[in-house]
């Protein structure tokens, strides 16, 4: 590619986008090379969908201060993308004195931190807000909230392809090279692509594009969590997350409920090194069933519909010690080029402050010109299920094809599916419709709607149904016909 970027972002999970969505506020031409079919398959679309209020890191980390700057915006930025966002609360649930006493520190952590409202509740209240919970008591943090991290991933990467940013999906970076001409050169599994400026947001390969930039040293770890998903019938029974008394460096095992009805159990945290495997063994899921309950007795194997897992990337240093956020610049090492590590927990509520980070640093090296065309606003699919009967009669009205469902247990209509098989970023894995539709996310699994769903990709984009990939690349759902037709 001849083209010379001004900025390239490599990784683009929910802070590469948010760094190129911020990047657009200016006369910028950006570029994001994301090595996945689609922008939240790894950290960014598993993790507890939790806008975490600010109180559980040390005073003075980037950790504290972004996710304290996050929490506060995010009304605003949930309103501008159009994304399911519920100011619900959370409560830290506990029993003995000990806890009593870590909770204080807690508050008075969070009180430093810039974190608002937070607050001692005895049994008594605990129990008005969360009438399933076990405990004597707890701290209340009111502004904690839950958001749907894939719709809110996507959201941010459809504003910044609106405002003019390219994504490139299946572009894995195996090389980067600073020539000459003070032009970045990375090669990429389909080509070259050339910039003046390179952000390394990769997640968890972060360790291997910084090495590639040249800046050296870091160790990266995976903490593994696994999570199971129970059915929407237990939803009422989980107003807010609830979660344990902290320790030092885990939040503990804790049920989450969704944006959408669902509850989530997990996590635990388990070092890994393979940063691709994403297996739940049955021990953990009973293990995760076993903890939680004594938080939340409501966990029935006949509500699971699913579990799943993910992996934050953890900076440690030589004694393993978990690190804050790092954002650099090493000019002497690698001109021009801005690097993050270690951007796990709390990033999906601070992807905004980190990107505004970002931004400021590139600013104090040249003059960036502010874009007068930028719109910060992006519109989302419509669901019919939450529509007034009203709605869905106009809705029917303006096009037959919202009469029509697909997913019977999420009610998601042809309209709906059709709009996502288009949507800005050309994703067309049948898990990026799922992502952005909630289609095969309901008590089946997509026993009834996938096929039909697949068939509409099929024919809609004219792709062979061989070449169809269910979420990574290589995850192929057809070899060929069952029969030849006579």
């Amino acid at each position: 590619m001849n083209k010379v970027y001004d900025v390239l972002i490599i990784g683009g999970g929910v802070v590469g986008s948010a760094i190129a969505r911020e990047m657009a506020r200016n006369k910028l031409s950006i570029g994001v090379l994301e090595k996945n079919l689609d922008v939240c398959y790894e950290t960014s679309g598993r993790n507890s969908g939790v806008v975490h209020g600010g109180f559980a890191y040390d005073p003075g980390t980037l950790k504290a201060a972004c996710c304290v700057e996050g929490n506060i915006g995010f009304d605003q930025l949930a309103g501008e993308l159009d994304i399911p966002f519920s100011r619900c609360g959370k409560v830290l649930v506990g029993n003995t004195e000990e806890d009593m006493a870590t909770l204080k520190r807690t508050i008075e952590q969070g009180r430093v931190n810039g974190a608002r409202d937070l607050r001692l509740i005895d049994k008594e209240e605990l129990h008005r807000l969360v009438p399933a919970v076990v405990g004597e008591f707890a701290m209340f943090s009111p502004n904690s909230g839950i958001v749907d991290p894939f719709k809110y991933t996507i959201a941010l990467a459809e504003n910044a392809v609106q405002n003019g940013v390219e994504y490139f999906f299946d572009h894995e970076v195996t090389d980067i090279h600073y020539n000459d001409e003070e032009i970045y050169e990375i090669t990429t599994t389909h080509g070259v692509f050339k910039t003046r400026w390179v952000v390394n947001s990769a997640g968890l390969g972060c360790g291997k594009i910084s090495e590639m930039l040249g800046i050296r040293g870091y160790r990266v770890i995976g903490s593994k969590g696994d999570y199971i998903i129970l059915d929407k019938r237990t939803g009422p029974l989980l107003p807010m997350p609830v979660y344990p008394v902290p320790s030092n460096t885990y939040m503990g095992i804790h049920v989450t409920n969704t944006t959408d009805g669902n509850v989530i159990v997990g996590p635990n945290a388990e070092l890994v090194t393979d940063f691709t495997y994403y297996g739940v063994p049955q021990e953990n899921m009973d293990y995760l069933a076993e903890s939680a309950s004594e938080l939340w007795p409501c966990i029935k194997k006949g509500d699971y519909i699913r579990n799943y897992s993910g992996i934050l990337p953890k900076w440690v240093d030589e004694n393993g010690v978990i690190q804050d956020f790092k954002i650099e610049m090493r000019e002497d090492l690698a001109p021009h080029a801005i690097n993050l590590v270690g951007i796990e927990s709390p990033g999906l509520t601070g992807a905004v402050p980190i990107a505004r980070r970002v931004v400021r640093m590139m600013a104090e090296q040249e003059e960036l010109t502010p874009n007068p065309d930028f719109n910060p606003r992006r519109k989302g699919i419509a669901r019919f299920a939450e529509a007034s009967e009203e709605e869905q009669k106009r809705l029917i009205e303006e096009n037959p094809d919202y009469g029509e469902l697909i997913c019977r247990c999420e009610k998601v209509t042809k309209a709906e599916i059709l709009q996502a098989i288009h949507n800005p970023l050309g994703v067309h894995t049948l898990v990026g419709i799922k992502y952005r539709t909630r289609a095969m996310m309901g008590r089946c699994q997509g026993g009834y709607c996938q096929m039909r769903v697949a068939e509409m990709i099929e024919k809609e984009l004219g792709i062979p149904k061989t070449e169809l990939q269910y979420a990574r690349k290589g995850s192929y759902l057809f070899t060929g016909d069952v029969r030849e037709e006579v």
